[in-house]
C-alpha cells in the first residue's frame, strides 16, 4: 500500500456533546474530518454503556462522511446487520468478542460493508494473520477500551508496525487506524509506526476550534515514511 501524505482523521462522537449531536456531527465535516468514528459500547465487553443504531440512524442524514462504526461487543454478529441497516460504512469487530473471527468478518462483508478487526493492547500481531483475506482495516486499540480521554500505550507502536508489515505483505489495500490517546504528538509516533488512520475524541471535541485541531493531527502525522 502506498504511503499517504497524511492520516485519515476520524472524530470519536463518543466525546461530542451528546445534546447537540446532529450540529457535532455536522461542525466536525465542516471542519475537514475524513470519517465519523462511532464507538458501540455494551457494558459487558467493555466496562461502559454508549449508543445504539437508533442514534447512527438518526445521524446517517445529518452528514456525508463516512460512518466507521466500532462495535464493542460481545458476542457481536446479530448485531452486525442492524448497524449495516442503520448507516454503517465500515464495521469494526473485536478479534477478542467471540471464537468465530472468520464468520465475523465474513458476516460484515455479506452486508456490503468494509470491514475492520480491531484488537486490543494485549492481543498480540499474530491473532490477526489467518483473516487478512478479510479485513479492509485493522483497528490498533492504544488504550485499554471503555473510555475516551486516556493515555496513550506507546508499547502499542511495535505491534502497528508488525500489523503494516503483515498487511503490506498480502498486496491488499489495507488500512491501519490507531484509537484512544491520539495527540498530535502521539500522531507522530503512530504515522511513523505505519498507522493511516487516526481516530481522535477529546483532541477534536475537546478543543475549541475543531478544523485547527483536525489539522493539527493531520500535520502531526504526516511524517509517516514512504
Amino acid at each position: 500500500m502506498a504511503a499517504l501524505s497524511s492520516p485519515l482523521i476520524a472524530p470519536s462522537v463518543l466525546s461530542a456533546d451528546f445534546s447537540r449531536m446532529a450540529d457535532e456531527v455536522a461542525a466536525v465535516e465542516k471542519a475537514g474530518a475524513d470519517w465519523l468514528h462511532l464507538d458501540v459500547m455494551d457494558g459487558h465487553f467493555v466496562p461502559n454503556l454508549s449508543m445504539g443504531t437508533q442514534l447512527v440512524s438518526a445521524l446517517r442524514p445529518h452528514s456525508r462522511l463516512p460512518f466507521d462504526v466500532h462495535l464493542m461487543v460481545a458476542p457481536v454478529d446479530s448485531y452486525i446487520a442492524a448497524f449495516a441497516k442503520a448507516g454503517a460504512d465500515h464495521i469494526h469487530i473485536h478479534v477478542e468478542a467471540g471464537p468465530h473471527t472468520h464468520r465475523s468478518l465474513q458476516h460484515v462483508r455479506d452486508h456490503g460493508v468494509k470491514a475492520g478487526l480491531a484488537i486490543c493492547p494485549a492481543t498480540p500481531p499474530e491473532a490477526v494473520e489467518e483473516v487478512l483475506d478479510l479485513v479492509d482495516m485493522i483497528l490498533v486499540m492504544t488504550v485499554n477500551p471503555g473510555f475516551g480521554g486516556q493515555k496513550f500505550l506507546t508499547s502499542q507502536l511495535r505491534k502497528i508496525r508488525t500489523l503494516r508489515e503483515m498487511a503490506d505483505a498480502t498486496g491488499r489495500d489495507i488500512r491501519i487506524g490507531v484509537d484512544g490517546g491520539i495527540t498530535p504528538e502521539t500522531a507522530t509516533l503512530a504515522t511513523q509506526a505505519g498507522a493511516d488512520v487516526l481516530i481522535a475524541g477529546t483532541s477534536v471535541y475537546g478543543q475549541e476550534d475543531y478544523a485547527r485541531a483536525i489539522n493539527a493531527l493531520r500535520t502531526g502525522g504526516a511524517s509517516r515514511p514512504a
